[in-house]
């Protein structure tokens, strides 16, 4: 299966703080750009941050393997050094983790290196790894 890059646009209240969160600390290469959004890519995949109001309803969580993750999320699946460097990077940083890096499901079927946090708009990101990508979609 070859897989081919998402498009994915999402709402930000502040294009600088976008730019400097995707671009800068995140190292998302920039693209196309107007006052009104943003084009990078998060790993070869293209995220358009769109100027939009902030939204007034508050978070929701989901219950997984004794943690509260934040829905709506999105990210990438790294490689397992790719993911260590960033987290590595991000804790640097001083970024506060919703969901401190570990290792999910450890033993199971699934195993994941996970971690999550915010953007500066609110969004929530999970990047995750897996020693062995053929429990991607594991049962």
């Amino acid at each position: 299966m070859t897989i081919t890059p998402f498009h994915l646009a999402f709402p930000v209240d502040d294009l600088a703080a976008a730019r400097s969160f995707y671009g800068g600390l995140l190292g998302c290469p920039e693209g196309r750009s107007s006052d009104e959004w943003i084009d990078f890519s998060l790993f070869g995949h293209q995220i358009v941050a769109h100027l939009a109001p902030a939204k007034e309803k508050g978070p929701h969580h989901n219950p997984v393997d004794g943690h509260d993750v934040p829905v709506p999320h999105f990210g990438v699946v790294l490689n397992w050094d790719d993911f260590h460097t960033l987290a590595d990077r991000l804790k640097a940083a001083g970024v506060t983790f919703v969901i401190e890096p570990y290792i999910r499901f450890k033993g199971k079927v699934g195993e994941q290196a996970t971690m999550f946090f915010y953007d500066p708009a609110g969004n929530a990101l999970e990047f995750k790894s897996f020693r062995d990508m053929s429990q991607l979609f594991a049962k």
